[in-house]
């Protein structure tokens, strides 16, 4: 980067990245286990799955929290050297990196269907479900801090790229119309020209 600028991703966009892969993944795995008996039969994998799903939810969206809260609040502005990153691309860099282990969780989620059915792939559509709660909730604290959350890029490379992960020791923040992403890391809708 040109005089000491740095790549930045916006926090909520890399939350978000994994959301709809493990949620299409789980739901995915989930029908087809139903159609398998498997060893405890479908009630109990379908009742299994039910409560993993609503712990999944609910650690995935409570987990990390006080963390970004806390970068949030110590987050410096972003300089003007700085490089935001296009929405399209953090997804795909994150989905890029991430590919093997969301295919070996789907394999592992439907070949659990032969012992308990749906019960895996219930527990990746938590997964996906409580990442999509925590970006919404990020989402609500960058309206109303009037504040965007971006993480440098290299920081991300390291340890799975999680955004609020050992290796990210700051954030950094901009307005709320900075980049082309919304507050919670969803697409910009943009108003139609008349």
């Amino acid at each position: 980067m040109a005089r000491g600028g740095q790549g930045l991703a916006r926090v909520a966009v890399v939350v978000r990245a994994g959301a709809a892969p493990l949620w299409w993944c789980g739901v995915f795995a989930a029908g087809v286990g139903v159609l398998v008996p498997g060893l405890t039969g479908r009630r109990i994998g379908v009742l299994a799955g039910a409560a993993l799903f609503i712990v999944a939810v609910a650690v995935v969206a409570w987990r990390g929290r006080r963390r970004i809260t806390g970068l949030g609040h110590g987050a410096a502005r972003a300089g003007k050297h700085d490089v935001l990153q296009d929405r399209a691309v953090t997804v795909r860099t994150w989905r890029r990196g991430h590919r093997w282990w969301l295919l070996l969780a789907f394999v592992a989620a439907l070949g659990s269907s032969f012992v308990v059915p749906a019960a895996a792939g219930l527990l990746l559509a938590g997964w996906g479900t409580g990442l999509r709660l925590k970006a919404a909730w990020l989402g609500r604290r960058e309206r109303a801090d009037e504040a965007l959350l971006w993480v440098r890029v290299d920081w991300l490379d390291r340890r799975g790229g999680r955004p609020a992960g050992k290796a990210v020791k700051a954030y950094r923040s901009t307005g709320i119309a900075a980049g082309d992403a919304a507050p919670g890391g969803s697409r910009r809708r943009t108003a139609a020209l008349v």
